[in-house]
């Protein structure tokens, strides 16, 4: 991982905004956070304790999603950046202290993960080149959770017409059957709209004829909302600073698109890697989609915002021609996301099986990356030290799941396979593992 002097001024920069964000209470990280601040906003709760209880509920994604995404993929990544921010920004008891804790832990986190990264590679046993596998079942895998999806909230009929059609769709693609030839599409980007299109045909086939019954409490919502307004130009700083990290290689903006990314940014073709880039904007498009409903609901009934928005920043970055770009266009998305927040949760009332869809999606998409992230680490434990590595690694994740899940499954396998690499290369120096030739 190459260390950066705009790296670390655009890191250090978005930490201290969104730290701030989180101290005066307009947006934070966590989704589990946003429900708890209104009790600090509102007085009936101290800043140490909202403090403690932020840090309890992120500490274990720091530590497990956000190093071991970042450690296997050389992106940095939402959860290592701004759940401590989160944290950060509710304990400082001034604005210019959070901003100035903000922005040294982004400082820490360039200078940290360059420092780790540059050590693990003279290591004997290449494990971090290993892990370069991790992204191999990443894209085909994702690509089915609109499959997963349908079935679950339609049933399995429709989810077995569906996936007839996506993966006929995808072996046309493949075949190039369907587009012209000097366009270059994935079939996975094939495969992710069909299927999206015909969930979503689904939902507003089940809600034709319907009228919302739901009035909502608008005053509150109305009030709430004027709180998210008031810290707009933050939200503008934030998004631009975001995207341009995003836009440059240095960030990545979720599950769904990290490992996709990593992929593009090592491929030696520049049409594959381009292709590759819209296939990781496609994702987190469709991902950020399947958030709406959730986002929107707690920013209405919290008056607390997400520091990343709806998460639409992300593909407009990806897709910018440069950072310049990125940065106006993350700005102007968030902005316009605020602006419209109020009419957004009008429009959900009204089509309650899309309110449902974004819970079978975000399930869906869970269980997907599990088990392509499982699939992905075992060939790379298995490049690092074939049965033996194997052997570690098996006993690492079941004694996760043994232990009652610790390590949240998403980040199990990735982490599971770092301390693979790790305990490979202390039993090479022990001189008790022998790696295979060649």
């Amino acid at each position: 991982m190459e260390f950066s002097l705009l790296k670390m001024v655009l890191v250090a920069l978005s930490t201290a905004t969104t730290a701030l964000l989180s101290y005066y209470g307009r947006a934070v990280f966590h989704d589990g956070i946003r429900p708890i601040m209104p009790e600090f906003i509102e007085g009936r709760m101290k800043r140490p304790e909202l403090a403690s209880i932020s840090f309890g509920l992120s500490v274990g994604f720091i530590a497990s999603v956000g190093i071991a995404f970042t450690l296997s993929t050389q992106l940095l990544n939402p959860w290592l950046l701004f759940l401590p921010t989160d944290i950060l920004g509710v304990f400082a008891t001034r604005a210019w202290l959070a901003a100035l804790l903000g922005g040294t832990w982004g400082v820490a986190v360039v200078a940290g993960i360059s420092v780790v990264h540059s050590a693990l590679t003279v290591f004997p046993i290449d494990f971090i080149g290993a892990l370069g596998e991790l992204s191999s079942p990443v894209l085909a895998g994702f690509a089915l959770f609109p499959i997963l999806a349908i079935t679950y909230q339609f049933g399995w009929k429709k989810g077995a017409f569906s996936a007839v059609i996506i993966l006929l769709v995808r072996q046309m693609v493949e075949l190039n059957w369907i587009l012209p030839e000097d366009i270059h599409l994935l079939p996975e980007a094939g495969q992710l709209f069909v299927g999206t299109l015909l969930l979503a045909l689904f939902a507003l086939w089940k809600d034709r004829g319907k009228t919302s019954s739901e009035k909502g409490v608008h005053s509150i919502f109305e009030k709430r909302t004027r709180r998210i307004l008031q810290g707009l130009p933050f939200f503008a700083v934030t998004g631009a600073l975001i995207a341009a990290m995003a836009n440059l290689g240095y960030f990545a903006g979720s599950e769904v698109s990290i490992f996709t990314l990593q992929k593009a940014y090592s491929a030696a073709d520049p049409s594959h890697t381009q292709a590759l880039i819209q296939q990781a904007a496609l994702a987190d498009f469709l991902r950020g989609i399947g958030f709406v409903p959730l986002i929107v609901t707690t920013a209405l009934t919290t008056g607390v915002y997400g520091v990343v928005g709806l998460t639409f920043i992300f593909p407009i970055a990806y897709l910018a021609p440069n950072a310049v770009f990125a940065a106006i266009g993350g700005a102007l998305m968030i902005s316009l996301e605020v602006l419209i927040l109020s009419k957004a949760g009008k429009a959900l009332e009204k089509f309650p099986s899309l309110r449902e869809a974004s819970d079978s999606i975000r399930t869906a998409i869970t269980q997907v990356m599990e088990i392509a992230l499982l699939l992905g680490s075992t060939l790379a434990v298995v490049k690092m030290g074939e049965f033996t590595g194997f052997s570690i690694f098996v006993a690492l994740y079941a004694l996760n799941e043994v232990l009652g899940r610790p390590v949240v499954r998403l980040a199990a396998s990735p982490l599971a396979a770092i301390l693979t690499g790790l305990i490979l290369n202390l039993l090479y120096l022990l001189q008790l593992f022998t790696p295979a030739a060649g």
